[in-house]
């Protein structure tokens, strides 16, 4: 049965929408967990296009912050996606935070992530919830003797699995994460990586099965040769021969055809990419946290001034502390305001933190969290020690590695954090 791609405004899955609509990839995943033959990620080389390729690796703080000021210089961004450099699921805190974090600031925003799906199952309720709507995993084979062409290995944990072994998990991993991501409602994009002479007689196989699993819209692209890997000398396939197989592929599932082969740090229209224009401020933000001196203090939710160990909900007032010369200084103690009143306490609470480029808490609600984030304060969820919640943020790290286990308020999954103190 073929899919059905409804019409919104993410321009890879809607070619209709490419002129109007941008995207912006966030380079906060630099690792994978799997070795393609065909992939030599190069971090650094600003003359390619091609996936893999970013001039620079932000955290998640530094994505939002990024974010802030591609939207600035090009408003026509609808989509915030992470595809890579490397595999978002082999930085799953990264990427995970990152989403948050953006979905937080720009609620408006569509969100998409861009995988191999070997580690995506796990995180599907958790993705669901924080709003991905649109995924790409890339899927060359599905027999296990030509997956086993197309990867030397494949990391699964701490255990390496090569050969028709590892290509086997892998495909039965990826068509799991698919049909669990389509129970979620969520648009599936299929990639295939057209390779002459290993998976080019395969591909229409893979678009059968994915029509079966009523994947939205299958992309076959053409591999590029890339310097010292295993295909290097594989040439790319000729457009003829490409427009043979997706003819054939497209009587299973609808074809994407205006793929450009974006970067990691791909940014802008399609078809008009600005990742050039904007390297400099994409180096700027992995080397510094800007708006320092904009919002120099952080807020933090603590019991005795030592640990983060309250929630938002919960702190009668926050302690505001600076980074100076002599290290971190508690500046002062601010009062939040009075439990109750919904909305209107963190349209306060965001004016009182005003001057914070963030705050630590040791859990908060959906709706704060918004509040907060779409005045500029961006909200982080840790326990642990006070200053290395503070030497994370101020050095540009992620905080979310100090991530706190969430208490329960007894409203369960329905709590938004209405203000009340819970």
């Amino acid at each position: 049965m073929k899919a059905t791609l409804k019409p919104d405004r993410h321009p890879c899955f809607n070619a209709d929408v490419k002129a109007r609509c941008g995207r912006v990839h966030l380079p906060v995943a630099p690792h994978c967990n799997i070795r393609c033959n065909y992939c030599n990620r190069k971090y650094d080389c600003a003359n390619e296009s091609r996936p893999g390729v970013t001039s620079a690796v932000l955290t998640p703080v530094q994505a939002v912050r990024y974010l802030e000021t591609v939207i600035e210089k090009e408003p026509r961004i609808t989509v915030a996606g992470i595809a890579g450099p490397g595999d978002p699921l082999a930085d799953p805190n990264a990427t995970l935070e990152t989403m948050r974090l953006v979905k937080a600031r720009f609620p408006e925003m569509l969100l998409c992530l861009a995988t191999n799906g070997l580690g995506l199952s796990p995180y599907l309720e958790e993705l669901a919830g924080i709003g991905i709507t649109h995924v790409t995993i890339t899927v060359n084979a599905l027999d296990p003797e030509i997956g086993a062409r197309v990867t030397s290995w494949i990391r699964d944990g701490k255990a390496i699995y090569r050969g028709a072994q590892g290509a086997e998990l892998l495909a039965g991993r990826q068509l799991d994460a698919i049909a669990g991501l389509k129970a979620r409602g969520v648009a599936v994009k299929v990639n295939t990586i057209v390779i002459p002479g290993v998976n080019d007689e395969h591909v229409v196989e893979i678009a059968r099965k994915m029509a079966e699993l009523g994947v939205d819209l299958h992309n076959c692209m053409p591999m590029h040769p890339n310097a010292g890997t295993p295909f290097e000398h594989i040439p790319e396939p000729a457009p003829e021969r490409m427009d043979v197989i997706r003819t054939s592929a497209r009587l299973h599932v609808p074809q994407m055809l205006h793929c450009t082969r974006c970067r990691a740090d791909a940014v802008g229209l399609i078809d008009s990419d600005r990742a050039a224009e904007l390297r400099e401020c994409l180096s700027s933000c992995a080397n510094s946290l800007p708006g320092t001196e904009e919002r120099p203090y952080v807020a933090v939710a603590s019991l005795e001034g030592i640990l983060v160990n309250q929630h938002l909900g919960e702190a009668c007032r926050l302690q505001i502390w600076a980074n100076g010369k002599n290290g971190f200084t508690l500046v002062e103690e601010r009062d939040a305001p009075e439990p109750g009143g919904g909305m209107k306490r963190w349209s306060e609470l965001a004016e009182i933190l005003g001057d914070c480029k963030a705050v630590l808490v040791n859990a908060i609600g959906e709706t704060p969290r918004r509040a907060l984030a779409a005045s500029g304060v961006l909200p982080i969820e840790m326990n642990g020690f006070i200053q290395m919640g503070l030497e994370a943020v101020y050095s540009g790290r992620n905080p979310g590695q100090f991530k706190a286990r969430r208490r329960g308020c007894g409203k369960g999954r329905s709590c938004g954090g209405d203000g009340s103190g819970c």
